[in-house]
């Protein structure tokens, strides 16, 4: 079963991030501009919060808030689930499914390193399962 380390070896490095005082509107404007579906919320180094477009869906767009009058820090999660780089994908998936998190950053010392969505994990456990059955393939066809 691979890591988050070796996940996070495929993804690029950059962390799309936006501060606790922004308006909602440029935390999803970054959201589009990167294609993610989540933006970490930091004060300075330190992971403050996550804002999902979960979070825009349910607390902006279904109460009819402006998302250029909301800040960030008025919608954000701040129960903030993180993982580390030696953790395996089992472990991460497990974390999500049962918590519900689509996405789940990843910190060493103190510091975020990257982040791996549910997508991420799917991926690789359909590739691990695929490598597995082809194994056996070629173990039943010798």
């Amino acid at each position: 079963m691979r890591t988050v380390r070796q996940l996070l070896a495929g993804k690029t490095a950059e962390l799309v991030t936006v501060t606790p005082d922004q308006p909602v509107f440029e935390a999803v404007r970054k959201m589009d501009q990167h294609g993610v579906g989540a933006v970490l919320v930091m004060r300075g180094q330190v992971l403050v919060g996550i804002l999902s477009e979960r979070d825009y869906a349910r607390k902006v767009v279904l109460l009819e808030r402006s998302s250029r009058s909301t800040r960030v820090e008025q919608i954000m999660t701040t129960e903030v689930v993180t993982v580390e780089p030696q953790q395996s994908v089992a472990h991460c998936m497990e974390v999500m499914t049962r918590r519900r998190f689509r996405h789940l950053p990843v910190v060493m010392e103190g510091r975020v390193i990257g982040v791996v969505s549910i997508g991420d994990l799917v991926k690789a456990v359909i590739e691990d399962q695929q490598a597995d059955l082809d194994a056996l393939q070629r173990y039943i066809a010798s």
